[in-house]
């Protein structure tokens, strides 16, 4: 049923799988006989998140926030409320927030400045997608997209998406484009 409201699958289920898998031996190799702290950015990152631990054979922990940058529109007002923050501490770990897009990086560039500040051996980003505007070190990086809606593999429009097992480009009747 969701299926009729894409306009084409950029990344099938097997690309997904195929490129976690390669992000997963890149963080084993830098993170050789070291534990990991991967804390998920709520919620897109949930299901890329889920399949990166477990393709992972290091040992790790998981942790979550959630932030939100409010304003008006469309675009960010680069201010940003944290909505979840971490239950646990940080100090002296091996961080890697994962996220499912590097959009226009504002929040995620707030994000890790307050994160460096909580005094962890390490903090990398990972992002299964980026199309990006502002300078974020991006460590770990999925795919390039184009300029699109993209839905699918824990993304979603109006809550709803997140379920495909692919990401795909919503049409832009479904969002009102």
């Amino acid at each position: 049923m969701l299926e009729k409201d894409i306009q084409e699958i950029l990344f099938t289920e097997e690309q997904l799988k195929n490129r976690v898998g390669e992000i997963a031996r890149q963080i084993e190799s830098d993170y050789a006989g070291k534990e990991v702290m991967f804390i998920g950015i709520l919620r897109g990152s949930f299901v890329f998140m889920a399949d990166l631990c477990r393709a992972v054979e290091l040992p790790c922990t998981l942790d979550f926030m959630s932030v939100s940058s409010y304003g008006s529109g469309t675009t960010s007002s680069g201010q940003i409320q944290i909505i979840k923050d971490l239950s646990e501490d940080i100090t002296g770990r091996h961080v890697i927030v994962v996220e499912d897009i590097l959009d226009s990086g504002n929040t995620l560039h707030y994000l890790l400045n307050i994160l460096e500040h909580r005094h962890p051996a390490s903090v990398r980003l990972c992002a299964l997608l980026e199309r990006r505007v502002k300078p974020v070190e991006l460590h770990y990086s999925g795919f390039t997209i184009p300029d699109a809606f993209v839905v699918g593999y824990g993304l979603d429009y109006s809550e709803k998406y997140r379920n495909l097992p692919y990401i795909g480009i919503l049409k832009p009747q479904v969002y009102g484009a």
